[in-house]
């Protein structure tokens, strides 16, 4: 398994939808930025600010990250 480190901070947990489709989202503040290993076939998305990772029972995961967004970008795309 294909692993990336990145220093995530806050992050919003996605749990799904209300009846009304509206996104069922709790958002979590951190102290400060931590060290965490990312199995790279759990991310969905990345953006500038954001990296999208599934979790357990359907839920979504928008992970903040301290890194740049470029060289992030060429990790998940340089060849194992």
């Amino acid at each position: 398994m294909e692993f990336i480190e990145l220093h995530l901070g806050n992050y919003v947990i996605s749990h799904g939808y209300d009846k009304n489709n509206k996104e069922i989202m709790t958002q979590v503040t951190a102290e400060k930025f931590g060290k965490k290993l990312i199995a790279v076939s759990r991310i969905k998305s990345l953006s500038e600010k954001y990296v999208l990772t599934d979790y357990v029972d359907g839920r979504y995961i928008y992970w903040e990250y301290k890194e740049d967004y470029e060289d992030v970008k060429k990790q998940l795309n340089s060849p194992s």
